[in-house]
């Protein structure tokens, strides 16, 4: 498979929405890392992630959104995670919510809960919306790699396995969004990034 490192163009877009819609990947920046996506909700476009990257899977993909009407599709919008949404989102946050329980259990490993992701880099909020798709997503890099940063260390990771990665510029961030789990009554930072676990219990007061 030929790789090509593409500017973010409206008709660049477009043609990596094609490729989504067609079950096969495509690679975005977003404000933390960036991400190496497939249609969330097709089973075999997305067992492509894990096959790219050597990742074992039964760890769950995130979901990647454009909209609050996305989440709520596919999960449960709890009172806290109102609030998440509201203070942090769009933004570097991933928040672990109860699916729909119209969510196939291969989206999400069996689990009754789903991670959404709704980034803060209007190249990926473009590719999403023109994609018309919920974008499963991991970063774009060979398990156990350092998150790439860029699109040259995308290439360097992902050559010949995924056709397109859309180049816009270095990520703003550079680390891995902060995960919360809302789906008990305490919440539970799984991982922290740039928001830190002090901004996360401030916003839930």
């Amino acid at each position: 498979m030929r790789t090509e490192i593409l500017k973010p163009t409206q008709e660049n877009l477009f043609l990596a929405a094609e490729i989504i819609r067609a079950g096969e990947l495509a690679a975005f920046p977003t404000e933390t890392v960036y991400g190496l996506g497939a249609d969330g909700l097709n089973f075999s476009a997305r067992q492509k992630i894990y096959a790219a990257k050597g990742r074992p899977s039964k760890k769950p993909l995130s979901l990647h959104v454009a909209s609050l009407e996305q989440v709520e599709s596919v999960a449960k919008i709890s009172p806290a995670a109102e609030k998440l949404f509201k203070k942090f989102c769009p933004g570097p946050l991933t928040i672990i919510l109860p699916k729909q329980k119209n969510l196939p259990d291969f989206v999400t490993g069996g689990l009754e809960s789903v991670g959404i992701r709704f980034p803060e880099n209007q190249v990926a909020l473009n590719f999403i919306k023109i994609s018309d798709r919920i974008i499963a997503a991991s970063s774009a890099n060979i398990s156990d790699q350092p998150p790439p940063k860029n699109a040259e260390e995308v290439f360097e990771n992902l050559k010949g396995k995924v056709k397109i990665i859309l180049d816009g510029g270095e990520c703003e961030f550079g680390i891995s969004s902060t995960v919360v789990d809302v789906t008990e009554n305490f919440p539970k930072i799984l991982r922290c990034g740039s928001i830190s676990e002090k901004d996360i219990l401030e916003a839930l007061q």
